[in-house]
């Protein structure tokens, strides 16, 4: 499962991206105009995990050549990362995982997780939201929204183990341990992206006043807990605006320490 664990992100993502080229060319080949702008649109902040990605290639010391230029201006500089953590591993095997290796995986699944949070999540809504309360007889947005769905999962499931592969002593998680992650991770994403589905179906434009009120609630509860990861003032109250807009959906623990007490909070009020 350690070896093969890049490969199986890399398969993921392969997956969840031809899904979505799938229905793409289905919007345009049944002149659904509309919905192909929207789901184009979707890819857009995808870009800011990869200008990061690049920035960090430039800081490990990698010279900005037009290869790998042209990689991240065609989204695909994730894949690189893992296909480099692949490479990496099999060169390691039988020689014990080094730290290189680990911070490598780390950074991948960092900005694994960026990318999914600011392109999945979108397209999981914009795809959901066609095939419940638009065309539920369309399998192309319900297949789409589903790989996109297990993708972000196992992005939030990839940044678990990459954390705990950090910490000290390298704690692996077993494969029944993922998979419960999984399940836990696409089961609350589900549920919460079909909840705002009907209610948007029902209540139309007022499922943002619910959504934007969630966030601030959110936000200030971040604010409250003084999140030390970014110092910078400007820089952490945008922080702090970012995560709670991303807690409308998952709880992802920022804090060193015992999580039970804020997850009880999260699920208590959200």
């Amino acid at each position: 499962m350690r070896g093969s664990f890049p490969g199986l992100c890399l398969a993921l993502l392969a997956a969840e991206r031809c899904a979505r080229l799938c229905a793409i060319i289905h919007y345009v080949l049944s002149g659904q105009y509309v919905w192909f702008w929207l789901t184009v649109s979707c890819l857009v902040p995808g870009y800011a995990a990869q200008l990061l990605s690049a920035l960090w290639f430039r800081a490990d010391g990698h010279q900005p050549r037009c290869c790998l230029l042209v990689l991240h201006a065609l989204q695909l500089g994730i894949w690189k990362r893992y296909w480099d953590v692949l490479q990496m591993a099999r060169k390691a095997r039988g020689n014990g995982i080094t730290r290189e290796l680990l911070m490598q995986q780390g950074d991948a699944s960092v900005l694994r997780l960026l990318e999914a949070l600011l392109q999945s999540l979108p397209h999981v809504l914009l795809q959901a939201y066609v095939f419940v309360a638009v065309d539920h007889t369309d399998l192309f947005p319900g297949i789409s929204a589903g790989l996109s769905l297990l993708s972000l999962a196992w992005a939030l499931v990839s940044y678990s183990r990459s954390m705990c592969l950090l910490k000290p002593g390298h704690l692996y998680l077993p494969a029944t341990a993922l998979l419960c992650l999984l399940l836990w991770r696409t089961g609350m994403l589900g549920t919460r992206v079909l909840a705002l589905v009907l209610f948007a179906r029902l209540y139309s434009y007022w499922v943002f006043a619910v959504v934007g009120i969630h966030w601030l609630v959110m936000s200030f509860w971040l604010v409250a807990q003084q999140t030390d990861i970014v110092t910078a003032p400007c820089h952490w109250r945008l922080f702090n605006c970012l995560l709670g807009a991303i807690y409308v959906f998952c709880y992802i623990n920022v804090r060193p320490g015992p999580s039970k007490l804020r997850v009880g909070v999260f699920y208590a009020v959200s």
